[in-house]
């Protein structure tokens, strides 16, 4: 029988960078992140499954269906994880050994934790395998300052059954019969304190582009598809090698917003679209948010990649109408 896997705790195996303590800012900061191809180079579920699995040509196969409409993400999701036949155990040393970490990642999240900013992950992958990679790469402390919202996932003990436990049982993984409604009377704008926090998101891929019109502030990997679009759709963005660029940014955001108001009221750099993920910054309303988020376009950016849906041959839908360009803000 499949049981529901929790890997075991693993050694601290990497330090993190000293980093002077800061005093948190007035202004609550909140970072939602891409997992895959943002925080690490490679994709977790490709590693697997080019390796223990369906292999690389099939997996291309399989993606190009769900870019075309031909299958659901779903669907495909769960050929690609049905084809694994290797114990979570063997399948983690290939990731550890394949993964890479962007260099200035740890020094990030250390000074996040510092300055008292939240640092969520929002994924489409399996929660075992990200929190194990987390747990790994920054040492089970570290990594228990960070929240995971992805699905969870039943993994027989020789590894001959690998099924992911979608969050909502629909083509995309979401219950399209809750409401917006519904959401909004679950969460409110501002802050426990009174404050309105600066949303941060960061991302690389085309399963981001959501994001660009639902963070205050835009973090985009330089020379991937998400600054493209960004640039072709006149959408106000930051670009980043890594990291490193992030937090000096950041810094420099904070000092800017203490300066102009104070840390009351609305932030300097305010996206009033950013209210979707204002309402998700506690831990209690994020997973709650996710399950009642009902448009298409919420729905891409709760659950990266995750977004196709089902081709008909009355209905086409192009780029253009996904998202429309919202107008660059001064830095």
């Amino acid at each position: 029988m499949p049981i529901a896997l929790t890997p075991p705790p693993v050694p601290e195996v990497k330090i993190l960078g000293d980093v002077n303590a800061q005093p948190a800012s007035k202004r609550k900061i909140i970072c939602f992140s891409d997992f895959d191809g943002t925080i690490f180079m490679q994709d977790t579920g490709h590693v697997l499954f080019d390796n223990h699995g369906c292999g690389s040509k099939r997996r291309e196969v399989l993606d190009e269906q769900i870019k075309t409409g031909e299958r659901s993400f779903r669907d495909v999701s769960e050929e690609m994880w049905g084809s694994l036949n290797v114990p979570f155990e063997n399948g983690f040393e290939i990731m550890e050994k394949t993964l890479e970490i962007d260099p200035d990642f740890q020094k990030f999240h250390a000074f996040c934790v510092s300055n008292n900013i939240p640092f969520n992950v929002i994924s489409a992958g399996l929660k075992p395998i990200l929190r194990r990679v987390l747990d790994t790469f920054l040492g089970e402390e570290a990594s228990s300052h960070i929240d995971i919202v992805a699905n969870e996932a039943q993994i027989s003990a020789d590894g001959s059954e690998w099924k992911p436990i979608w969050r909502h049982d629909t083509e995309l993984g979401h219950d399209k019969a809750l409401s917006i409604t519904e959401a909004r009377k679950e969460a409110e704008l501002e802050c426990e304190d009174g404050t309105i926090p600066l949303i941060v998101f960061i991302g690389d891929g085309v399963s981001d582009l959501p994001a660009a019109r639902e963070a205050d502030v835009l973090f985009a990997r330089r020379g991937l598809r998400l600054e493209e679009y960004c640039i072709e759709h006149k959408i106000s963005y930051i670009a980043f090698d890594t990291f490193a660029d992030i937090q000096r940014e950041i810094e420099r955001i904070k000092e800017d917003d203490e300066k102009k108001t104070g840390g009351k009221g609305v932030p300097a750099r305010f996206n009033p679209r950013a209210n979707l993920w204002r309402r998700v910054s506690s831990k209690q309303a994020v997973p709650r948010y996710v399950v009642m988020s009902p448009t298409k376009e919420e729905k891409m950016f709760l659950w990266p990649e995750a977004f196709t849906e089902l081709k008909t041959p009355a209905i086409e839908i192009t780029e253009a109408t996904l998202i429309p360009a919202m107008s660059a803000s001064a830095a």
